[in-house]
């Protein structure tokens, strides 16, 4: 379900260990989220989001279009 956060990862050359790092978390949860064993929580989607400058219906493989759209309206 989350292969898309293993790509993202891979893709900038990040250990699991680094992102976790990011999100306060151990790196074993954060493998579990990769591998699909545990949900990833609203909040840590939201931070994965703003990190990789990507959408979270990116992340979650509802669209294959990343632009993120900043939440601020004019």
């Amino acid at each position: 379900m989350y292969k898309r956060i293993r790509d993202l990862r891979v893709d900038r050359d990040l250990t699991q260990q680094q992102l976790a790092e990011y999100l306060n978390i151990s790196q074993a949860t954060y493998s579990r989220y990769e591998n699909g064993n545990l949900d990833v929580p609203s909040s840590v989607l939201i931070k994965l989001s703003e990190f990789y400058n990507v959408s979270i219906d990116y992340i979650l493989g509802q669209t294959n279009n990343s632009k993120r759209i900043n939440g601020k309206q004019p």
